[in-house]
């Protein structure tokens, strides 16, 4: 897996350079801060293997558990108040607190008067508005359907990313039932960092609920992303190779299954185990483990949220009958096949029954090529920041562009020699990162 793109070390690069691209975009930002979230800020995904999820905290407004002392905040953000009365946990209603003098035009347009002089934030009407904004910084994208609280995007005909827009909350009481948990895992230092770290709300309603339109869910993006860094080489292997079965093996169609439930799997079964059972000979049984751990999910319906465990992620979440009894005895077939489950997985085939000299050459070029292109990234980025965003000339992009024609040009005439055309050149570079 080291070789297919999935090592320690350029796990740890690629959550570097995304870290320093959400940087230089902040620096261009004045309305919102951006974060990376999901596979790509936790370094498990190669360039183009799955989306990248863009958290975009809009700036200027918060929102607050009940006890939180305003005066805290400054004046010129504006407070609202999460009220989770009557709604699913881990989901809340805003209430409008404190206005500040300017107020965001997206907030203002997402108001909804609900008497008494009370003024809630609509999910719906935020994200209407948006996407509005989006579209009208379309140019060089194509904006698709809207999924959740994602709007998602293709850019260049190859990037796909996933915009979410939110805003930052406060909710030390249930980071604190979080954090006071007995665990084996993570250490108390990051716990407290996890905590420091704080939640967002995005504009998503629970799926059976006759008020979704109004409802938020509470995230902890961050917080999470710094646990799945803080997994080790096996756990983190593990979560990849779950993924992979989920996408190839079970393939849900309406996202009955996703890789969220992995990973909230992954980070219970290292809350409740010694780290020292983690370790490259036991990547297999912890796999079984997790496999185990789906199948009951799936039998039960029944999976509590990582972070607030009264929400149970499986709900609503649209499996049939039929479809659960074929994906319990598909899964109890895997784990009956031990070590040899690995098989069903093409990557690992591949891997498997490719000569060692191709391979090396292969992950070689792959990983260069992609050091190269994150790098270009955030160049890019860089220099628009230096310049004014101004196109200047600039010797480091010249090197690394020169660099990647180099390799290029390299993969070209390898192609050549095993009988591949040209014109199947660009879909064997995509399949590089995929």
């Amino acid at each position: 897996m080291t070789r297919l793109g999935y090592g320690e070390q350029i796990r740890r690069w690629r959550v570097a350079r995304y870290c320093e691209h959400d940087r230089h975009l902040n620096a261009q930002l004045r309305d919102f801060t951006i974060t990376t979230a999901g596979s790509k800020a936790e370094g498990l995904t190669c360039l183009f293997e799955s989306d990248r999820d863009l958290l975009h905290a809009l700036n200027g407004v918060i929102c607050v558990e009940t006890g939180i002392n305003l005066n805290t905040i400054p004046d010129d953000i504006s407070v609202f108040w999460m009220d989770d009365t009557g709604v699913y946990p881990g989901h809340c209603i805003l209430l409008l607190k404190r206005r500040a003098r300017l107020l965001n035009a997206i907030i203002n347009d997402a108001l909804c008067e609900i008497g008494y002089g009370e003024l809630l934030l609509s999910s719906v009407l935020f994200i209407d508005e948006c996407s509005r904004l989006t579209n009208q910084h379309s140019t060089g994208r194509v904006l698709h359907e809207r999924a959740g609280p994602a709007l998602p995007e293709t850019v260049e005909g190859i990037l796909k990313v996933d915009m979410v827009y939110s805003i930052r909350c406060q909710c030390p009481s249930i980071l604190h039932r979080w954090a006071v948990r007995p665990r084996h895992w993570p250490q108390s230092v990051i716990v407290q960092k996890v905590v420091s770290l704080g939640a967002y709300v995005t504009p998503t309603g629970f799926k059976e609920s006759e008020n979704k339109h109004i409802e938020w869910r509470i995230c902890f993006n961050s917080g999470e992303t710094e646990l799945m860094n803080n997994l080790n080489d096996t756990q983190a292997k593990v979560y990849v190779l779950l993924k992979w079965i989920l996408k190839e093996i079970i393939k849900p169609t309406n996202k009955e299954i996703t890789s969220y439930v992995l990973k909230n799997i992954i980070l219970w079964q290292a809350e409740n185990t010694p780290q020292t059972e983690f370790h490259s000979r036991s990547l297999l049984h912890w796999l079984h483990d997790g496999l185990r751990g789906l199948r009951t999910a799936i039998k039960k319906k029944l999976l509590k949220y990582y972070m607030i465990p009264e929400r149970n992620l499986m709900e609503a979440c649209g499996l049939e009958d039929a479809l659960k009894r074929k994906w319990i005895i598909d899964i109890t077939e895997m784990i009956e096949m031990g070590s040899n489950v690995i098989l069903r997985l093409e990557k690992i085939r591949k891997a498997i029954v490719a000569s060692p000299e191709p391979m090396l050459w292969f992950s070689k070029t792959r990983t260069g090529l992609e050091m190269l292109f994150l790098e270009e990234m955030n160049r890019v980025e860089k220099c628009k920041n230096e310049n004014g965003g101004q196109d200047v000339p600039d010797f480091m992009l010249y090197a690394i562009r020169k660099r990647q024609e180099e390799i290029l040009l390299e993969f070209a005439e390898r192609m050549i020699m095993e009988g591949c055309s040209r014109n199947e050149f660009p879909k064997l570079f995509l399949r590089m990162f995929v």
